[in-house]
């Protein structure tokens, strides 16, 4: 495994570096957040990365920083998601500000993301948000879910198969102040 490549940039695109590192140029596919730390041509650059491997071709995928490639890791985890498309989520803005819209259930901005449906995202966001809700990302701040009776109510209806857009309608009117009887509300309103 190719877990980290330093030396000096060789060609700076959209889409991917080289670097140029022991004689051997290396391409790694990097997010357009990652490219932003990229200096500029000749100058040196450390890249954390990841190996995929196919039966067609070896692809390295590049980051600025490990938490982006941990994010990185855990989207490819997701069913339907691919290094194409995890890149593209990581695009969008720092490690920390995903972070932030998993822990939220942000629906929207991974659907903004190309490649990326209603149900993806709300897959994304299910299966990810546990797994990255106490990851210390950017400035060592620490994101996490706490005990929100609307979230853990939420939670627990998208664990009863509802999607987080209809959790979130179901749960929109309820008044009470415990996960257990929002979630008894919630499941009344969905009877009606």
């Amino acid at each position: 495994m190719i877990a980290l490549v330093r030396g000096e940039v060789a060609v700076r695109r959209a889409d991917h570096v080289v670097v140029l590192a022991g004689g051997v140029g290396y391409r790694l596919a990097v997010s357009a957040e990652t490219l932003r730390q990229v200096p500029g041509l000749g100058k040196p650059v450390t890249l954390h990365s990841h190996l995929v491997v196919r039966d067609d071709a070896l692809a390295l995928y590049g980051f600025a920083t490990e938490e982006e490639r941990d994010l990185f890791l855990a989207l490819i985890g997701v069913q339907s998601v691919g290094p194409k498309v995890a890149l593209a989520v990581l695009s969008g803005g720092t490690p920390r500000e995903l972070v932030k819209a998993l822990a939220c259930g942000d629906v929207g901005r991974l659907q903004a993301v190309p490649g990326i449906g209603k149900r993806t995202a709300e897959r994304i966001i299910v299966e990810l948000r546990e797994k990255v809700g106490g990851v210390e990302v950017e400035e060592d701040i620490v994101i996490s879910r706490g005990d929100d009776p609307r979230r853990l109510a939420r939670d627990g209806l998208v664990e009863l198969g509802f999607t987080v857009v209809e959790a979130d309608e179901l749960l929109r009117d309820a008044a009470d102040d415990t996960p257990e009887s929002l979630i008894a509300h919630a499941l009344r309103a969905a009877r009606r």
